[in-house]
């Protein structure tokens, strides 16, 4: 299997690139602002654009695109860039995934709903309230639509191993480690499933392995709010120095409304594969601090 992938500097990305290729297939990762080890140039909104790779010349059987512009509240007063970024980026895509006779992977957010009856199956009745949830939905839904036999995977509050460190839980544990004190002032009315970025890409892995196509949610074996992940990471640093303000979502004045009960139930990919084990923010920060 031959597989290119969108973002692949990024948390997710980076990730599906690692296991692919431990799984024996032939990966090609791209990069569009920051440069990691062995991922190649690729503008998704210049197609034409004289230093990227030959995609076309390689031709992959997947493409999985996991770029996007993923700050919420900078889409909501950003409105073009945000439609550039994700559905014109998306749209570019496809006419490449035409162009090679390819499949599609798309990675979207549980941001295509309203939050008000998570968490959701697959076919809950769709309500973005926000831009990003907006342009996410209509870019999943151009995929499914252009593309034969795509796969559309929902992912929610993603965490793991990536270079820059940029997650949620990566910059708690590297403000711990290096002895800063934090202010924390989060949500405690937002809930969500935590999803390690290593099993999205294992997931990913046997849906195209099997030939699977449509729309499934994967998420972790979590369900929290901001402020109980938050917690669930200090318990791993005793001597963390922190505050900690639990706020309601609405008190934020955040630019972007948030879906306020996410998140995912996996029974779909879970009733596909039983022997599927989705990992913890526990099991992840046990291995990644050698603590118990």
């Amino acid at each position: 299997m031959k597989v290119f992938i969108v973002g692949a500097s990024g948390l997710v990305g980076s990730n599906c690139k690692k296991h692919f290729s431990e799984m024996g297939w032939d990966v090609k990762g791209s990069y569009f602002s920051y440069a990691t080890d062995g991922t190649v140039f690729y503008n998704t909104l210049e197609p034409a654009h004289p230093d990227n790779y030959d995609v076309a010349g390689w031709q992959p059987d997947v493409i999985v695109h996991c770029g996007a512009l993923t700050h919420v509240d900078y889409c909501e007063t950003h409105e073009d860039e945000s439609f550039q970024k994700t559905v014109q980026s998306t749209i570019n895509l496809i006419a490449l995934a035409k162009q090679c006779s390819a499949r599609m992977v798309y990675i979207s957010t549980d941001y295509v709903f309203d939050g008000k009856n998570g968490p959701y199956k697959e076919d809950a009745p769709l309500n973005p309230i926000s831009i990003y949830g907006r342009h996410k939905l209509e870019a999943e839904q151009l995929v499914l639509k252009e593309i034969p036999n795509s796969l559309v995977l929902r992912v929610t509050n993603v965490y793991g191993n990536e270079e820059r460190g940029k997650n949620f839980i990566a910059r708690i544990i590297d403000q711990c480690i290096n002895n800063q004190k934090l202010t924390l002032k989060l949500p405690y009315d937002q809930f969500a499933s935590p999803t390690n970025a290593w099993d999205i890409a294992r997931a990913m892995f046997v849906l195209l392995r099997d030939n699977k196509n449509g729309i499934y949610h994967i998420g972790g074996s979590d369900f929290m709010n901001r402020v109980e992940l938050a917690l669930r990471v200090l318990e791993y640093f005793p001597n963390a120095e922190y505050e900690l303000i639990p706020i309601d979502t609405a008190a934020l004045n955040q630019p972007a409304t948030r879906p306020l009960i996410g998140g995912f139930v996996k029974a779909k990919f879970s009733s596909e594969y039983p022997d599927f084990l989705f990992g913890t923010v526990d099991s992840y920060l046990s291995k990644k601090t050698g603590k118990a």
